[in-house]
């Protein structure tokens, strides 16, 4: 039985994907020690998620801090609101990139699936009958 290569592919596949599921119980047990929560509620909207205003007085350097602030880091959250829309931007470029690769993959499948398979398939029906 084990000198078919079948069934050592077989077996690579059950090791792979065992290994996979280890990997995943892992991290699962993992993020139910963290303090964030696991799973996003699902009646989040994009209204919800979008950035907040910030007033004008809110820009200003704060006065008194609690402690000092780690060398480089900039609190003002008119500079982090500017990063992360520029990230979220570069995400939508990138997801569109993803959906036009994605459809062009199925359309060059369909198109040989068209042109060469089911023609091949045809002619062996019509040959066998």
């Amino acid at each position: 039985m084990f000198r078919q290569p079948i069934a050592w592919m077989v077996a690579a596949e059950i090791v792979v994907v065992a290994a996979l599921a280890g990997v995943a119980w892992h991290e699962l047990a993992g993020a139910a020690n963290a303090a964030a929560p696991l799973i996003l509620p699902a009646t989040a909207s994009p209204e919800d998620t979008s950035a907040p205003d910030v007033p004008a007085d809110a820009l200003a350097p704060p006065v008194a801090t609690s402690g000092p602030l780690l060398p480089g880091l900039n609190v003002d959250p008119a500079f982090w609101r500017d990063r992360l829309t520029g990230l979220n931007g570069a995400e939508a470029q990138f997801e569109a990139l993803e959906w036009r690769i994605i459809h062009s993959a199925m359309d060059t499948v369909r198109r040989y699936v068209d042109t060469v398979v089911v023609p091949s398939v045809e002619r062996a029906e019509k040959g066998g009958a």
